[in-house]
């Protein structure tokens, strides 16, 4: 498992402060590799507030005492006091971050960018989401001058990306919300097979172009350059963590010909297979 966090504390303290409008305790970031799952629970919760964006593969929340599989592009919100329990698994390739924050003003911030009762908010595949997050845990790890206003500065950041992709997410767009997600369901399952766009479009009664145009607005990158991503990153875990070869990496990542996937893998990368195994 991969892990990198920072805490304005150096240690997991959860905050309850009511005496500052917002302020940040800790973020991070996971990705399970060679662990095969991760299980959290916390019946009684946490005293603060916790947000999670999985940024890539899938997991699994308990939520409403409902098992539900989240998929990319969501946050999970929660609130102080709320029962977590919640699950990776290493074969669904999960990149996961997470922040935990408190402050007098944070209700009303929730509510205002959409979480008002929810627990979760499809928010698209923007990168400003990582970026800001990894600026957070740097920012505590190093503790710079002005390191406070700098954390609270990003996390405001990343509500208003939410408040934004809510709004752009119009009553109209909302429709197809559930389109959208079924094609990412599907993408992840399938993408060792051969996809045709053009098909899978057909076969859900959608035209071609509009149904790569929804998904763009989305999850922020065509279907074709979206399978790519789940195919890349599943070869980056096997040359990772396995012995195959490279044209063994190649067929499980859903590439016949491995000089096509060693020129798709470059291209991605800036590395070879080989190379990158090797860094």
């Amino acid at each position: 498992m991969y892990s990198n966090s920072g805490y304005l504390h150096d240690a997991d303290v959860e905050i309850e402060d009511t005496a500052h409008a917002l302020s940040v305790a800790g973020c991070g970031v996971y990705r399970l590799m060679r662990q095969p799952v991760m299980h959290t629970l916390r019946p009684e919760g946490r005293r603060d507030y916790q947000l999670l964006y999985i940024s890539a593969g899938r997991a699994f929340f308990c939520l409403d005492n409902t098992q539900k599989e989240i998929m990319p592009g969501y946050m999970v919100l929660y609130r102080p006091g709320e029962s977590q329990q919640y699950s990776y698994y290493a074969k669904d390739s999960p990149e996961v971050y997470w922040v935990h924050f408190s402050g007098c003003e944070v209700p009303q911030t929730l509510g205002k960018i959409g979480f008002r009762g929810a627990h979760t908010l499809f928010c698209g595949m923007s990168l400003h989401y990582p970026e800001l997050f990894r600026q957070i845990i740097l920012e505590l790890q190093l503790k710079r001058p002005c390191f406070e206003e700098t954390l609270c500065f990003c996390l405001h950041r990343i509500f208003t990306e939410i408040h934004r992709s809510q709004l752009e997410f119009n009553t109209d767009k909302y429709r197809n919300l559930d389109s959208m997600e079924t094609a990412v369901h599907y993408f992840n399952e399938s993408f060792t097979q051969n996809i045709s766009i053009e098909k899978y479009a057909a076969g859900q009664h959608m035209s071609i172009s509009w149904f790569i145009r929804c998904f763009k607005h989305y999850m922020g990158m065509t279907p074709m350059q979206y399978i790519t991503s789940i195919r890349i990153n599943k070869a980056k875990e096997l040359l990772k963590n396995t012995n195959c070869s490279i044209q063994e990496v190649s067929s499980l990542s859903g590439y016949e010909n491995p000089l096509y996937f060693s020129r798709i893998f470059r291209k991605q990368t800036g590395f070879s297979p080989s190379r990158y195994r090797k860094e």
